[in-house]
């Protein structure tokens, strides 16, 4: 028997949580194709693992950053259809093609790249516009679009699939901008009728859940598939029945008492006021554990929210576990996102302490935290 080697910090993934709430967007798309986004390792919750289960469900089309996600996932074995969201350059028109990957558009730079690669491979490349409706990240003016795409036709290997945007405020309280842009992609696609384009899409998780009117013939789902909510601003009251997908757990290493006015880790940011028993769990910043949470952070251990106690460090960080003297052992468990007897701490816990989003939380745990499926396959 091959001696263990899995490190003791983990992140749990439960697949049949990741179902419910895919069940639960496909209801509120009406029917529409959903693409979920598993980019950035799923939102850190395991790309792999996301993507096969996804698969199983019948999602055969999924969308990532860039195209090193989308033939990881192939190479892998995965047999789905990747639309790459970000922009990118043309030296990486040749692995598009040869990964059937269908990348966004919206240079003539890249669609002549890709059409030469194309050409050259004795293939055809599906390829979405990408549509500046107000994010003012990537793409084209909306009064651009009939003449760029007269353009793409010219490029015989290119089959202009997909029209699409993308949102900055849907996840406000004040729904108004997200409605200008809804209105100016609908123009966009009324005055491109005649382009032969199959799906157009825009509907992020906050406008699948609060603004219908941008479903159009399909939506891209991200952190709503982990059962995270996109803010605390989602009107839509489906969301609370959403149940976050990844735990992110740790056990204890090391306990010892220690008198008051102990400094603790580097700088003694922290001093003990009393004797206290305090625990050594082998998490820290290079797992994804933020060292700004130093000293304004709790752990669950026995059932009990116990505090983070001196600097995160790398590797490992202290808890305070005195009132559970006599109750804690070596080897217990210590949950940093999750749930333990009757209490539960989130990611969005964490991001409020932080003054950030969820997404951040989950997406930056790192690569070395194993993610550990569990749960029901369907």
């Amino acid at each position: 028997m091959k001696p263990s080697t899995q490190r003791l910090t983990q992140a749990v993934i439960h697949l049949d949580r990741l179902g419910r709430n895919l069940r639960l967007l496909q209801a509120q798309a009406g029917g529409r194709p959903l693409w979920p986004v598993i980019k950035a390792n799923a939102y850190g919750h395991g790309a792999e693992i996301v993507a096969r289960h996804l698969l199983s469900l019948g999602c055969h089309e999924l969308c990532v950053a860039d195209v090193g996600e989308a033939a990881a996932l192939l190479d892998a074995g995965l047999r789905a259809r990747f639309l790459v969201l970000s922009a990118t350059l043309p030296e990486h028109a040749e692995a598009l093609v040869a990964y059937g990957c269908e990348p966004v558009v919206c240079t003539l730079e890249m669609a002549e790249a890709l059409d030469r690669a194309a050409q050259q491979a004795g293939r055809r490349v599906a390829v979405h516009l990408k549509i500046d409706t107000g994010m003012g990240r990537i793409g084209i003016r909306p009064e651009e679009a009939p003449a760029f795409l007269e353009r793409l036709r010219t490029y015989s290997r290119l089959r202009i699939r997909g029209l699409m945007s993308h949102f900055p405020r849907a996840d406000e309280a004040d729904k108004g901008y997200s409605l200008e842009q809804i209105g100016r992609f609908r123009r966009v696609a009324e005055a491109t009728r005649g382009f032969g384009i199959e799906f157009r899409h825009m509907a992020n998780s906050a406008a699948l859940l609060d603004l219908p009117g941008s479903h159009f013939d399909a939506v891209r789902p991200g952190i709503a598939l982990y059962g995270l909510p996109p803010s605390r601003q989602i009107a839509n009251p489906r969301v609370r029945d959403l149940e976050p997908v990844l735990e992110w757990k740790t056990r204890i290493t090391f306990l010892k008492e220690v008198p008051a006015g102990t400094g603790l880790s580097y700088g003694h940011a922290f001093r003990t006021e009393r004797p206290s028993l305090i625990a050594t769990v082998p998490v820290g910043y290079a797992d994804g554990l933020d060292r700004r949470l130093s000293n304004d952070l709790e752990l669950l251990v026995g059932g009990l929210r116990c505090p983070q106690v001196g600097r995160i460090t790398m590797d490992m960080s202290l808890v305070d576990v005195t009132r559970l003297r006599g109750q804690v052992a070596l080897g217990d468990e210590a949950v940093i996102i999750g749930r333990q007897g009757g209490d539960q701490v989130t990611a969005d816990e964490l991001a409020a302490r932080l003054d950030t989003i969820n997404y951040e939380i989950v997406s930056a745990i790192a690569q070395r935290v194993p993610r550990i499926a569990v749960g029901a396959l369907r």
